[in-house]
């Protein structure tokens, strides 16, 4: 949301006029003439500006997602940016710069899967399941990421952790990018194969065990 704020011109006339009357009854003939004309212009505009503040417009700035007129599409696009604006959200909070560029590129390939679902809506079957698994799973890594590294607690467990999320970014990124790049292909991705693979890394780096807690705040 910005606000724009629009200025009156009632003071500018007020100014005017002042000055046109002042100048009817007071010669301009010497350099006190031409102070008094400073001064009552100044004083006459300074008082109707704050009599006269002008209307400030206010104007919602949040990208909003295109309507496709299909209502399952549509909720799909509404969820899908608020998973982006969460990751931009995200990308704000962490410091560190490498973390910080992945999720650009997330929230890059990402933005670009929503965009090819609201002008080809024939490919939600495709985006559905990404976003079912592959969105909440990036957010949730993103999340813990976020806390552990604020935990204010080092250690070799947390900093292994944080290595560990660091590393799966990296191929959820190239994961997303084969997955859009799919869609340009008019060719369905093998997403449960694509799922187990990923559930299976997760795993195996200890992202997905019982004592690791990945719900969001």
């Amino acid at each position: 949301m910005i606000e724009i704020k629009k200025k009156s011109v009632i003071p500018i006339y007020g100014l005017m006029g002042v000055w046109v009357l002042y100048c009817i009854f007071i010669p301009l003939v010497s350099l006190w003439g031409f102070i008094g004309l400073a001064c009552s212009g100044l004083i006459s505009y300074g008082v109707l500006s704050l009599i006269f503040p002008g209307k400030t417009t206010t104007i919602d700035t949040t990208e909003k997602p295109q309507s496709t007129g299909d209502e399952k599409v549509d909720t799909m696009l509404s969820e899908g940016a608020k998973s982006i604006a969460e990751m931009r959200g995200l990308h704000d909070k962490i410091t560190d710069d490498s973390i910080k560029q992945k999720i650009n590129e997330l929230v890059s390939v990402t933005d670009n899967i929503f965009k090819k679902l609201s002008v080809e809506p024939g490919v939600y079957t495709q985006v559905k399941r990404f976003a079912d698994f592959f969105l909440p799973t990036t957010v949730k890594l993103l999340n813990s990421y976020d806390r552990f590294s604020k935990s204010g607690i080092e250690g070799d467990n947390i900093s292994s952790t944080l290595e560990r999320i660091s590393t799966t970014l990296d191929t959820t990124q190239e994961s997303y990018k084969k997955f859009y790049d799919s869609l340009f292909e008019d060719q369905a991705l093998d997403i449960e194969t694509d799922i187990s693979v990923f559930d299976t890394m997760l795993k195996k780096e200890g992202l997905l065990d019982s004592d690791f807690d990945m719900k969001t705040q």
